[in-house]
């Protein structure tokens, strides 16, 4: 019997976008990390310290020039395996005009790139 790998099928595709992030809990406790995907409904996150599962945070997301902030929380976290970072999952919540702006503003940039990196260049033959 073959095994079939497992596929995850996503309603909002996530792209690959390294960004750096600020995190601030409600206590106000502020926790440095990285943004490693990005998608309309959230993103993941790798950072030194673990947020637990279903914490609320703010996050402030920069990418070079462009900044958002919104409110998140913490759907899942991974462990990173003994390496000391943990990765972990943020869906948004309220997001408002802005923010929603700032994020497809970033996934077009995105999508445009991986829709250029997919496309194959004809071969030339003789």
């Amino acid at each position: 019997m073959s095994e079939v790998p497992y596929a995850t099928r996503r309603v909002n595709p996530r792209f690959p976008f390294f960004a750096d992030a600020e995190v601030t809990l409600r206590d106000g406790t502020g926790v440095r990390a990285q943004l490693s995907e990005l998608s309309s409904r959230g993103c993941y996150i790798d950072s030194l310290e673990p947020i637990p599962v279903r914490t609320k945070l703010h996050l402030r997301i920069c990418d070079g020039m462009s900044t958002c902030e919104l409110h998140g929380k913490v759907l899942y976290t991974h462990s990173g395996g003994g390496f000391g970072i943990f990765g972990m999952g943020v869906l948004f919540e309220e997001m408002g005009p802005e923010q929603h702006s700032a994020i497809d503003t970033w996934l077009r940039g995105l999508a445009s790139r991986a829709g250029k990196n997919s496309r194959r260049t004809p071969s030339l033959t003789s």
